[in-house]
């Protein structure tokens, strides 16, 4: 072969890299538009209901408490739901009142009680909703929600009269 030829085979291959490069540099750009926005949507504070009332259908609630975060104002707030031992859906605002200050001010289900993250004191299921004050996670009672039967209501505008509860650090660390 000569120098001409070992040339232009050079050049062809340098072309048809650079464009296999493109159309891999394309495909990825593609694929994370697609796929990161998805990712991001996944268990973080971003999929929080944000401005809106939350819904919680009575029928998906157990012994096992479910919590349903919520962003309002850029603060990051959570509501937990759980079923009681006689039967009763009790909801409250999973933060404390003396543990307040810290990240760590929420609970964490550990068999039939929720454990402050901050503290470590252990709070009855069945207490929830039942009690106000203390290191106990802050009650939203029947009057601060709507139960039609099916599902409970709780009100953004109710939610956000309490988000100072939450710190802007909280469950950050």
């Amino acid at each position: 072969m000569n120098n001409k030829n070992i040339r232009t085979n050079n050049k062809n291959n340098n072309k048809r890299n650079r464009q296999i490069i493109i159309t891999i540099v394309a495909v990825v750009l593609l694929v994370a538009a697609v796929v990161v926005p998805r990712l991001k949507a996944v268990g973080t504070a971003d999929n929080a209901a944000a401005d809106e009332d939350i819904v919680i259908n009575k029928s998906e609630i157990t012994e096992t408490a479910k919590f349903y975060p919520v962003k309002i104002g850029g603060k990051n707030m959570e509501i937990l739901a759980v079923k009681a031992g006689d039967g009763t859906i009790r909801t409250a605002f999973n933060t404390c009142q003396v543990c307040n200050g810290s990240p760590r001010a929420y609970y964490k289900q550990e068999g039939d009680i929720l454990v402050c993250q901050n503290c470590g004191n252990k709070f009855s299921m069945d207490m929830i909703e039942q009690q106000r004050g203390g290191c106990n996670p802050i009650p939203i009672y029947a009057e601060d929600k709507t139960d039609d039967g099916t599902s409970i209501t709780i009100s953004k505008e109710f939610i956000s009269a309490n988000k100072e509860l939450f710190t802007d650090n909280w469950k950050t660390k």
